[in-house]
């Protein structure tokens, strides 16, 4: 059967590129700092970052869709055109929460990565899949590149995005997601050839381009309302994060009490937020993806990694004994030494000891000295 010679608009093109670009920087801003937020939220804004990456996926497929030019008439299935959308928006969502709610390791990213490039492959071939009266044909080649591509390139983008959550990650972020998102399904285009179906072959109702149009429309309008909403939050200092960095850090070793004006650790009690001031707190523990905070009378849950907490603590004068341990050298009764490792103990018993690893040991000792009526054990 004869291959029908594909073309594309120009401007079409370019439009998918700018939805794209503004799918990835709406889904990345809401994805920020959820760590310091309660879990209902950051379950609300996984679910808006879902949509908005995952719907910008289906949305810049279809913008490039548009601008398709085939000699003959053809048009789409409502129901496959549906579901390719929900198969985007799921799978880009189980990729969020794998970030958002599971220890953040190297492996998780690249395999969060390997699966929004998926969603983006299962979205565009189940999409394709939706054409009627004519019938995308593939090869090898290009269904073996454009898999390669999609995952590789959606590694690549949630590595920038989620090495180091700061600002300039987003934005980098935003690029690498939207080239992942173009390059995919234009190289998968390359690869695509087309030929005529004598009849419609249905399995919901039938839209045609212009039907199409709207829902798409529709789709950016969303979009692009959510890309101003969530602009607008890059124009609005965090005060929190304005405390930690602009107040002056003691020394540890000078022994002097910890004090941040206006910093407090977020925790939760019988499922009520309360704010902790950290020179209440004796010990901070890595609980998974959150924290537990020690004071003399409670045990907190913290929404902090330990990781976030560690960023925000050490620079008021607390010490990291361990990866996974942060304590407040005020708090610490006497430091035990054992062979090549030792412990932080505290006065109260309901405490438990911070181990003190081997390459952190001199330093932790050296910082404990100073401290006023320290004891040291051999």
């Amino acid at each position: 059967m004869e291959v029908l010679e594909a073309n594309h608009d120009t401007l079409l093109v370019i439009m998918s590129g700018i939805v794209a670009l503004v799918a990835g920087f709406t889904g990345l801003s809401l994805t920020r700092d959820l760590s310091r937020k309660p879990v209902l939220q950051r379950q609300i804004s996984i679910a808006l970052a879902s949509i908005a990456l995952g719907g910008g996926i289906w949305s810049m497929h279809f913008v490039a869709m548009l601008g398709l030019e085939l000699p003959v008439l053809f048009y789409y299935d409502a129901a496959i055109t549906l579901v390719s959308a929900l198969t985007a928006i799921l799978i880009v969502g189980a990729a969020l929460l794998l970030l958002h709610f599971v220890e953040r390791t190297p492996l998780l990213i690249t395999t969060a990565g390997g699966l929004v490039g998926l969603g983006i492959l299962g979205m565009h071939y189940i999409g394709m899949a939706g054409l009627q009266l004519c019938r995308a044909v593939y090869t090898p080649f290009g269904l073996s590149f454009s898999s390669i591509a999609a995952v590789c390139l959606c590694i690549v983008a949630f590595w920038v995005a989620y090495g180091r959550r700061e600002n300039r990650n987003v934005f980098l972020g935003t690029i690498c997601f939207a080239v992942a998102v173009v390059s995919v399904h234009f190289l998968a285009m390359a690869g695509t050839g087309f030929v005529p179906v004598p009849s419609l072959n249905e399995f919901g109702p039938t839209m045609s381009n212009e039907v199409l149009a709207l829902g798409v429309i529709l789709s950016s309008f969303v979009l692009f309302g959510t890309f101003l909403w969530v602009s607008v939050t890059y124009l609005v200092a965090d005060p929190v994060a304005a405390d930690a960095e602009g107040a002056p850090a003691p020394d540890p070793r000078t022994g002097a009490p910890l004090q941040l004006s206006g910093l407090q650790i977020p925790c939760e009690r019988d499922g009520a937020r309360i704010f902790i001031s950290p020179a209440d707190v004796a010990l901070v523990r890595a609980d998974g993806h959150y924290t537990q905070v020690y004071t003399e009378q409670d045990r907190l849950f913290c929404v902090w990694p330990i990781t976030e907490a560690a960023k925000r603590l050490v620079s008021t004068g607390f010490l990291q004994t361990h990866r996974s341990y942060l304590v407040n050298p005020g708090k610490v009764a006497r430091f035990e030494r054992q062979k090549d490792k030792g412990r932080c103990v505290f006065a109260s018993d309901a405490l438990p000891p911070a181990p003190v690893s081997r390459s952190k040991l001199k330093m932790i000792q050296d910082a404990l000295s100073a401290q006023p009526g320290a004891i040291h054990a051999g």
